[in-house]
């Protein structure tokens, strides 16, 4: 970690601090679930304690500190029955804590879209504010350096893609959780995020009355209407009622119903994935069957 306006490492001081004395980052966009992987970074906590510290920083006019990077080890810690845990206090104002939250975290291994999207906006808006040139009305196709070209280049993305996740940021939360499901692929749901709130309700409502997702075409056609402000919810509706292909004939199942079966971070993909292949391996030993029968 390093002050953005020196380009030196800024100064720290390690401490013991009590966990009540710690607060999430505000705005904090990475979640901390209480999964498998978690249940197993309790129990090594209890047995060993935390070996990395905590990054901190502490909060203006308070004896409390802001959570920079460790919020898992934090919940962990908590769960574990610790009152206090090690950390590394950084003198940091709020905009450099905005850009170390994200890219102290933007290194793990799995990245949900929505985690993506608020990261970046977060830390577009901490770099604007730090007067770095941005401006998310530039299209898609400009080549100018900004910051979502900034951004982009320490993820190994394109500023193209850094703006597509920015504009998850636009849809509902029932709609953005379908993408994290991948229920709803990027590029339709970025069409849709041009949707009005009031729109993409609609648009949920529909797609459970059809049991079906947009396609992208689909998305598309929705996102000009509604540019053309001629967007009604019966021409939602008329849309989503179109048959697709890939849609004529299924056979449903409430996710409700399977998550018993599965671990508690599985998503819909990985479920489907999961019945698929059981479903193949089954039809293999079937197979072995028969011919063991044929061949006596």
């Amino acid at each position: 970690m390093t002050n953005t306006k020196t380009n030196t490492p800024p100064k720290k001081k390690a401490a013991n601090i009590q966990v009540d004395k710690l607060r999430t980052f505000e705005g904090h966009p990475f979640k901390v679930l209480d999964d498998e992987d978690m249940d197993n970074l309790i129990e090594s906590i209890r047995q060993q304690g935390i070996i990395s510290p905590l990054i901190v920083r502490t909060i203006e006019s308070t004896d409390e500190y802001g959570v920079i990077s460790g919020h898992r080890r934090l919940h962990a810690a908590v769960k574990a029955g610790l009152s206090e845990v090690p950390a590394l206090i950084y003198p940091l104002d709020r905009n450099e804590a905005m850009i170390a939250v994200v890219d102290s975290n933007l290194h793990r291994e799995k990245l949900l879209p929505s985690e993506k999207a608020f990261a970046y906006k977060m830390k577009m808006d901490a770099m604007k504010t730090q007067g770095k040139r941005t401006d998310l009305t530039l299209s898609q196709a400009a080549t100018k350096s900004d910051t979502a070209a900034e951004i982009g280049k320490s993820q190994n993305e394109s500023r193209d893609q850094v703006f597509r996740y920015i504009r998850l940021t636009y849809l509902i939360p029932e709609l953005l959780d379908k993408v994290d499901g991948g229920i709803i692929a990027l590029s339709p749901a970025v069409e849709l995020s041009y949707l009005s709130k009031e729109q993409q309700k609609i648009l949920l409502d529909a797609m459970s009355l059809n049991d079906c997702t947009p396609s992208h075409a689909q998305s598309i056609r929705m996102k000009k209407q509604a540019q053309q402000n001629i967007l009604s919810s019966d021409g939602i509706y008329e849309i989503m009622s179109e048959e697709k292909a890939n849609q004529t004939e299924r056979i449903s199942f409430k996710v409700q119903d399977l998550k018993g079966f599965f671990p508690k971070n599985f998503t819909q993909k990985q479920m489907t994935d999961t019945i698929l292949k059981l479903l193949y391996d089954y039809n293999i030993k079937l197979e072995r069957r028969r011919n063991r029968r044929d061949e006596r």
